[in-house]
């Protein structure tokens, strides 16, 4: 009798210890639980304590929960007790880990601003002839100035990125002043694209002309692998060089056709006979505005002394270097530039040669023919340039949408 009496308190006390005290679970809770729970990229763990309080909140018991999720009891009651003792706290806080204490951290904040900024120092302020920081060299040199004892190059890299420091990249810029009158400049060229359909409707011409030099003639050493399921094409690595060949090319503004020239050279005396025969393709009454980079060639003597004539000028030109109008390339510009002339130039700003849109159309013939070309001579690289010249005039021009009005980009 006394047997049975003490296994049944054994079992009223097994059952005291499971019962636990009832989860409130809101309406709103209750859906982000179910939310969770249904999450397939979820960790797994929080969809565990999801579905422990989900349970809880419908009034399943700590043992029926542990059988039907396959965990223990213990856990069952932490996650429980948990719930309740965060009531108040946000809903992502009352499913996530209690803070640990881990160990103490082997460097200390001195040590790890030190480091950073020795990241932030030239090599060559250590003895080191090297242009910039590796994590190895960095944890080394560390060491040698007494900042740590001993740090692994993987701990340095930790600290670098925890203030987003990246010794290892480098980016390009320009340490020039601005030139004086971009603005104006942009803004010039910006209207003279906008106005270039207008102008073209009343017989006024708008190019924009540029060279592209050094184009090479690169034959394969070897056939190049057409494409196959699953293969990209292969093109072989080496090359055998045939020269190079420069482009001198005109851009319509208005109507996207493209004229050219391919020579040797680009020099004064290949610009000057290009812009003569550009306008010998109009009457001599016809109205042109050249959008061109600040190339010295752009604003030679020679190329003054064409538009000179051409315009019917009276004045002196004066002597190249000495005095007048040729005397320095900004005196030739500003000649050049003059809006009451009939052949008026536009000089993008410096630096700026993307509102040069020639460059724009450079781009697609690199794209579509060199990068990727095949030329076993200067002839075969000539023609093929010439082959899409004629193409793209015939089925592809088409005016770009020009969208820029010349402001600038940035404060």
């Amino acid at each position: 009798m006394l047997n049975m009496w003490t296994f049944m308190c054994s079992q009223l006390l097994a059952m005291a210890r499971c019962a636990a005290a009832p989860i409130h679970v809101s309406t709103r809770h209750r859906r982000r639980l179910e939310a969770i729970v249904r999450q397939r990229h979820a960790p797994q763990s929080l969809v565990m304590r999801a579905r422990i309080i989900r349970m809880a909140g419908a009034g399943v018991g700590v043992r029926e929960t542990a059988r039907a999720l396959g965990i223990g009891r213990a856990t069952v009651q932490r996650w429980r007790k948990r719930w309740r003792a965060s009531e108040g706290q946000p809903f992502a806080e009352r499913l996530c880990d209690a803070p640990r204490p881990g160990t103490r951290p082997t460097f200390k904040p001195e040590q790890i601003c030190q480091i950073i900024a020795l990241a932030c120092e030239s090599p060559s302020e250590s003895g080191r002839p090297f242009t910039h920081w590796t994590l190895a060299t960095l944890a080394t040199a560390a060491g040698e100035r007494g900042i740590v004892e001993t740090i692994s190059a993987h701990s340095v890299g930790r600290f670098l990125r925890e203030v987003d420091l990246k010794p290892h990249r480098t980016r390009g810029w320009i340490n020039t002043p601005r030139d004086t009158g971009f603005a104006s400049k942009c803004r010039d060229i910006c209207q003279t694209y906008q106005l270039a359909p207008g102008r073209a409707a009343a017989g006024i011409e708008t190019r924009s002309i540029d060279e592209m030099t050094g184009v090479q003639a690169l034959e394969r050493a070897a056939p190049t692998q057409p494409m196959r399921p699953g293969r990209p094409e292969q093109t072989e690595f080496e090359y055998i060089r045939h020269g190079t060949t420069t482009l001198i090319a005109h851009f319509d503004v208005a109507t996207a056709a493209v004229g050219y020239r391919l020579g040797p050279t680009r020099t004064e005396e290949d610009c000057a006979p290009y812009l003569a025969a550009l306008l010998a393709t109009r009457s001599p009454e016809t109205h042109w505005h050249l959008v061109m980079d600040n190339l010295n060639i752009h604003c030679s003597e020679a190329v003054v002394r064409l538009v000179a004539e051409a315009i019917g000028f009276g004045g002196d030109l004066g002597v190249k270097g000495q005095c007048a109008i040729l005397q320095s390339m900004a005196t030739r510009q500003q000649f050049l530039r003059d809006p009451s002339h009939r052949i008026v130039f536009h000089f993008t700003p410096k630096h700026a040669s993307w509102l040069n849109q020639i460059e724009m159309w450079f781009s697609i013939l690199a794209r579509k023919v060199i990068r990727r070309g095949n030329f076993t001579s200067l002839d075969d690289l000539h023609a093929k340039i010439t082959r899409f010249i004629d193409f793209f005039n015939a089925t592809l021009a088409k005016p770009f949408r020009w969208t820029y009005d010349g402001k600038p980009l940035a404060a």
